[in-house]
């Protein structure tokens, strides 16, 4: 299996598959009312709307490293604010998160396989295993399934 199958398969298999440790992140997230989405428990430091924003931008990051572009924080920002509570909003908030990972899905698809070994570009001095391209997919991946678990909690606490 080549290294785009095997990362593919990996994220479909978090995002709407059913993967070995729980719910997957279209489940989690479609489970989502809008106003659990914009509610922020005691205690929390962001609410649920602010997570999925949070992994589309780096969605969005991956996918701008693996077409060349220097390392960086998303061009949303690491924490976009969600602003006010808006049910379409909400709606449009989760067809990103799906749209991007749909062209996530086919960048990796289409990623030379020759190249997911090599450096992420702008990583400076960069030597590590932890900075190629195979390396950032897969931490984007395990980034997904934190931040569903933290929005599967959050949405516990709000609702019971």
């Amino acid at each position: 299996m080549t290294t785009s199958q095997k990362l593919f398969n990996q994220l479909q298999s978090v995002l709407s598959g059913e993967p070995w440790y729980g719910p997957s992140v279209y489940a989690i997230v479609d489970s989502i009312s809008f106003e659990a989405a914009y509610e922020k428990p005691a205690g929390s430091v962001h609410n649920i709307a602010a997570i999925i924003l949070h992994m589309t931008g780096w969605t969005e990051e991956v996918m701008d490293r693996m077409n060349g572009m220097d390392a960086q924080l998303p061009v949303r920002g690491d924490w976009p604010e969600p602003g006010l509570p808006d049910e379409q909003k909400w709606k449009w908030i989760v067809e990103d998160i799906k749209l991007v990972n749909v062209n996530l899905a086919g960048f990796i698809q289409n990623f030379p396989e020759e190249r997911w070994s090599e450096i992420v570009a702008g990583k400076p001095g960069a030597d590590e295993a932890d900075e190629t391209y195979e390396y950032q997919v897969a931490g984007l991946i395990q980034h997904h399934i934190y931040h569903s678990a933290q929005i599967a909690l959050l949405n516990r606490m709000i609702n019971g």
